[in-house]
């Protein structure tokens, strides 16, 4: 129970921290195509991610849509940050540039190839220019349906535990105001932390 209690104080903390810090973040190229960008303009879109004390000292790679990495930028925090990725959800033009930790990459690699996880310590992942959608509850889902909760989310961050237990304090409706648990129930869950008013749930046509 106290660590819970930790890990919920240090998630209301880290999501004030995130608003204040928002407009220090570099604008990035709106509505830019990806293909057309200029490798300064793609790191400045990934730094928009981000705080300036994250941004400031991140690597900066750029991934294609197989998942390939290509550096932009050497950093020296261990941070990576990455501007919009390329494929088909959330809105025409919109952009999801990431900021991840350490843990958030090791988790990001397993989700892309599929695999458990190795969390070993609490990961932060920031995603300040919002996304472009997503399922609420199926980790592979590339476009909505009538049944798995596709959102777009507003300027967040994301939690990673090592116990997936902690997450069972928060809920998983993405409009209760607050946190909540992105994909509950499987190997991938993680807490999302709205720092922006969430969009009501776009319903799926059927």
């Amino acid at each position: 129970m106290r660590n819970t209690v930790v890990a919920a104080t240090a998630v209301i903390v880290l999501a004030g921290y995130a608003v204040a810090a928002q407009q220090a973040a570099p604008t990035a190229q709106p509505k830019a195509a990806k293909a057309k960008m200029s490798t300064q303009a793609k790191i400045r879109q990934a730094m928009s991610a981000a705080p300036a004390d994250i941004w400031k000292g991140a690597t900066i790679v750029d991934m294609d849509e197989k998942g390939q990495m290509k550096q932009l930028r050497a950093g020296t925090n261990g941070w990576t940050c990455m501007p919009s990725t390329g494929g088909a959800a959330g809105a025409a033009g919109s952009e999801n540039p990431m900021c991840l930790d350490k843990a958030w990459m090791d988790w990001a690699d397993a989700w892309m190839n599929k695999k458990d996880p190795q969390v070993k310590t609490t990961g932060i992942a920031y995603m300040l220019r919002g996304d472009k959608g997503s399922s609420n509850t199926d980790p592979f889902a590339t476009g909505p349906t009538p049944t798995n909760e596709w959102i777009v989310s507003p300027p967040h961050t994301m939690v990673v535990f090592p116990n997936l237990s902690a997450l069972d304090a928060f809920p998983t409706d993405p409009n209760n105001g607050g946190p909540w648990v992105m994909w509950k129930g499987t190997k991938y869950a993680h807490l999302m932390v709205p720092v922006a008013p969430m969009p009501k749930v776009r319903a799926a046509a059927a």
